[in-house]
């Protein structure tokens, strides 16, 4: 573990860092998919907000 010493003799300890790398831009199949994913999310809350009214009414 990387450390270093003060003058008083005092022991200063370090996180080992991790490695850096540089970040890709998705590709076509990967915008496709989070295109797909958004418009399912975007059913799912619609079609569970259009339940919730349509149970809120029936009481």
């Amino acid at each position: 573990m990387p450390y270093s010493e003060d003058e008083g003799g005092l022991l200063n300890n370090f996180a080992k860092e991790p490695k850096m790398y540089t970040a890709t831009p998705p590709t076509t199949t990967e915008k496709r998919n989070y295109a797909v994913q958004a418009v399912l999310g975007l059913l799912l809350v619609s079609g569970l907000l259009v339940l919730t009214a349509l149970i809120s009414n029936l009481s």
